[in-house]
C-alpha cells in the first residue's frame, strides 16, 4: 500500500477507526501510525480524541485500536 490508497480511503470515509485501516489494508497498526502521521504533518488528517474505547463499559476493546482518523482537507493535492 502506498500513501495515495490511504488517502483515497480516507477521502472514501472520512472518518474511520484504527482498527478497521487495519482489516482494509491487512497491515499492521504501527505501519498505519506512520503513515497516518505523514498525512497529520501535511494538515489533510487529524487524530480524533476518543473519551470511552466503544462507549461500553465491558473494557474489551483495545484502546490502541480505537484511534479515530479523519480526513479534514477538502482539496486533492499532496
Amino acid at each position: 500500500m502506498i500513501l495515495s490508497d490511504l488517502r483515497g480511503y480516507l477521502i472514501q470515509q472520512r472518518r474511520v477507526a484504527l482498527a478497521d485501516l487495519v482489516v482494509h489494508f491487512n497491515m499492521d497498526a504501527d505501519a498505519l501510525r506512520g503513515m497516518l502521521g505523514k498525512w497529520i504533518s501535511k494538515g489533510k488528517v487529524r487524530k480524533l480524541s476518543v473519551d470511552s474505547s466503544c462507549g461500553t463499559s465491558c473494557c474489551k476493546c483495545d484502546p490502541a485500536m480505537t484511534e479515530l482518523y479523519e480526513w479534514i482537507d477538502n482539496t486533492l493535492s499532496n
